[in-house]
This record gives structure tokens, C-alpha cells and sequence, in this order.
């Protein structure tokens, strides 16, 4: 019986993370190394042909652990490991807002040297249209993005309260 067990939990924790663990997690990765650490590792299973939106957050998780990379060369190169994987994803569902959230965070938080903030404006309209539609999980989600984020106007952010 014990072993039995033991087999359970480790096949448990080998197999793919929530959207709805990676959605408590993803918001806070980018305040510490721990937290980016921690998102990165419940990912590092997902693959290209998972779900396009966890691989777009794996994306998103690589991208910000880059940032804690020693050497610039190294940060360039996870930058952009990460940042192909979600681009990977919206090209496969492009209207998926999901996946359009995940690179705006991207985006409107990287220095604007790197320049990586070319779909800005397409993924706030993209949001926007089809806000309404989501389920009610997602919607509060995009909600809390879309309140403190930067790329939407104050007009944009009441209309969706």
C-alpha cells in the first residue's frame, strides 16, 4: 500500500500544472528570484505540444527568470527562449487573450532596449474585443491585469468594470 501511494505522488507531481495553480503564480513572479524560480520549475515539463497557454506561460517564465541571469549574453539568450515560445503560441491561437495578456506583461515590462513591445496596441485591442465573452474566472483574471496595467487607458479600464 505504501508504495502504491508513493507511486501516486510521484506521478502527481510529474504531471502538468493547473492553469488555475499557474494564474495564482504568475502575477508575483516577477518580484523575486524565488517566485520566478518556483513558476519556471512547475512548468519545466510543458512542452510544444501542450496547451498553448501553458507553453506560453513556460515562455513567460524563462523571460522573467532571465533576468536574474549573471551574464548578459545569458539574459539575452533565456530572454529570447522565452519570449519565441509565447509568440510560438499566439501564432497557433491568435485569438486566444489569454496568450495575448501573457506577452503585454511581457512586453510592457522589459526596457525598451530590448525591443520587444512592437504588439502592444494589437494585444490591448485583441483583449478588449473579446473580454466580454470569457468565462467568468477568466474575465476576473484579465480584470486585475488589465486595472494595473499601463497599456490601458482610463476609459479602457472602466469599461471593463
Amino acid at each position: 500500500m505504501k508504495s502504491l501511494f508513493c507511486i501516486f505522488f510521484i506521478l502527481f507531481s510529474l504531471s502538468n500544472p493547473t492553469l488555475s495553480e499557474i494564474r495564482k503564480l504568475y502575477p508575483n513572479a516577477s518580484i523575486s528570484e524565488n517566485n520566478a524560480a518556483e513558476l519556471a520549475s512547475k512548468l519545466a515539463s510543458i512542452d510544444i505540444n501542450d496547451d498553448k497557454i501553458l507553453l506560453a506561460y513556460k515562455g513567460a517564465s524563462i523571460a522573467i527568470v532571465s533576468k536574474y541571469q549573471k551574464k548578459v549574453g545569458d539574459k539575452i539568450k533565456k530572454f529570447k527562449e522565452g519570449v519565441k515560445l509565447v509568440d510560438l503560441s499566439i501564432t497557433s491561437e491568435s485569438n486566444n487573450i489569454e496568450l495575448r495578456l501573457i506577452r503585454l506583461s511581457i512586453q510592457e515590462n522589459v526596457p525598451k532596449i530590448v525591443k520587444y513591445n512592437k504588439n502592444i496596441k494589437e494585444d490591448v485591442a485583441s483583449i478588449l474585443e473579446h473580454y466580454k465573452v470569457q468565462s467568468p474566472d477568466l474575465k476576473e483574471y484579465l480584470k486585475k491585469f488589465i486595472l494595473q496595467s499601463k497599456s490601458f487607458s482610463t476609459q479602457e479600464k472602466q469599461s471593463i468594470k
